[in-house]
């Protein structure tokens, strides 16, 4: 595998325009937001993250989504010569409820860019396990992403995942661009979710320009599957 700079992570080519949606309103989508931060923190053996969520069930035991800071910055070659840059996400759910918990989560095989028609970015899931001990690791810990890539890179994407009462399952989110047109985005931060909404999940895509102190210039949202938090 090829790397470059660490920097290219910060232009990754994804929303470098406003595309006029507003900030998700919490307060709509029963969600409480513990924290957010989207400044790079050291990992320590209390790692911050970059926002966590918790959604009651209706007995009031909760479902916890932590998400975390991007990782990477390198390329991707495929087998045709096409190269891409991408950057790794980290998701981990916590059930905190008495019954296990069904997480199903979809991506297509592309989504386009907010304000650059015919531009296309894809986010892929690999099978890997993501769990804490993993975060000080390059790359969160993911290897093989040559192998995974090369099957996956022009399919959709998909997890099934079943996660037991008291228990939490992690996982990792590759989000790619092609760079054969060059960069975008002059240097604004992209940082990325998974929220709930009832039970709907959504992989939201935040960027934010790195002007003190930081602001968010566009948000888009992407439905990308189910979790059920009935109670059984």
């Amino acid at each position: 595998m090829k790397y470059m700079p660490v920097f290219a992570l910060f232009v990754l080519l994804v929303f470098h325009t406003a595309c006029g949606q507003n900030q998700t309103n919490l307060s709509k989508v029963n969600t409480s937001l513990a924290t957010k931060d989207i400044s790079p923190s050291p990992v320590t053996d209390d790692p911050k993250i970059y926002s966590k969520y918790e959604y009651p069930d209706s007995t009031g035991k909760r479902l916890i989504i932590e998400n975390g800071f991007p990782r990477g910055g390198s390329q991707y070659i495929t087998p045709d010569g096409e190269a891409y840059g991408y950057a790794i996400f980290w998701t981990r759910i916590i059930n905190g409820t008495d019954h296990p918990l069904e997480l199903n989560i979809d991506f297509l095989d592309t989504y386009e860019v907010p304000s650059v028609p015919g531009e296309y970015f894809k986010l892929s899931v690999p099978p890997d396990t993501m769990t804490l001990d993993h975060l000080p690791l390059f790359n969160y810990g993911l290897t093989d992403l040559d192998a995974f890539l090369d099957d996956h890179i022009h399919k959709p994407s998909t997890l099934r995942r079943t996660v037991p009462p008291k228990g939490s399952s992690g996982f990792y989110v590759l989000k790619l661009s092609q760079r054969s047109k060059g960069t975008y985005g002059g240097g604004d931060i992209l940082r990325t979710e998974l929220i709930l909404k009832g039970q709907d999940l959504f992989y939201t895509a935040s960027l934010f320009n790195r002007q003190a102190p930081p602001s968010i210039i566009s948000e888009k949202e992407i439905p990308c599957g189910k979790i059920d938090l009935t109670l059984k």
